[in-house]
């Protein structure tokens, strides 16, 4: 059984056993980071949803509220842990307080955008909340926008399973290639910035 089969046997099976709950925390998990594919849970939950085991509208909302329980924490660790740890080690990883209080001037600015758009985004979505807290965004204004762009998110790929019926899995398939060509192009940016701030260490000062 290949990785994904296993995954996929071990989201569904919990779903089954658990039902809500089990939506409720796999969507929390996939909004702190852990691998949990929410284009696995939401699609399975559609399709249960069109069996009459679940409704499609308490689903959504469930799973929604799971992206912004998932997200909290994230943020909290960002906000309490990230700035003592960048303050302190960011050197070491390429990060200044010039970095930082970019940070923070970006989420005061634009945060309402940045976090409703990156609810839609592969990959992005599971990490942007740490910088949110890095930046100490607004923590109601992130709550928002948070469950704004993932209930949209989530309602978007139950309803898809929904009408998948059967072939829910499918639309897993339609989203990794955007998600392999997003994961590519943040590679690219990360190796950008590497550079650009190895370059900046070593002028002579």
């Amino acid at each position: 059984m290949t990785l994904l089969g296993f995954l996929t046997e071990l989201i569904t099976g919990f779903i089954s056993a658990v039902g809500y709950i089990g939506v409720f925390i796999l969507m929390a998990l996939e909004s702190t980071a852990t691998p949990v594919p929410s284009e696995l849970v939401m699609p399975f939950a559609g399709y249960l949803a069109s069996k009459g085991q679940f409704s499609l509208w308490t689903v959504t909302i469930v799973g929604a509220l799971g992206c912004l329980f998932g997200s909290l924490v994230s943020y909290c660790a960002g906000r309490y842990l990230g700035i003592p740890f960048i303050k302190k080690y960011g050197k070491y990883i390429f990060l200044t307080e010039a970095d930082l209080n970019w940070t923070i001037e970006w989420f005061n600015k634009k945060g309402d955008k940045t976090i409703f758009i990156s609810r839609f985004i592969p990959v992005v979505r599971h990490l942007i909340s740490i910088p949110a807290g890095v930046g100490k965004m607004n923590i109601a204004k992130f709550s928002i926008y948070t469950f704004a762009g993932s209930f949209l998110w989530v309602y978007i790929l139950a309803y898809a399973g929904y009408a998948a019926g059967e072939n829910w899995e499918a639309v897993r398939d339609y989203t990794e290639k955007a998600s392999l060509a997003i994961l590519a192009l943040l590679i690219i940016i990360a190796a950008w910035y590497a550079w650009r701030h190895i370059k900046h260490f070593r002028k002579p000062k």
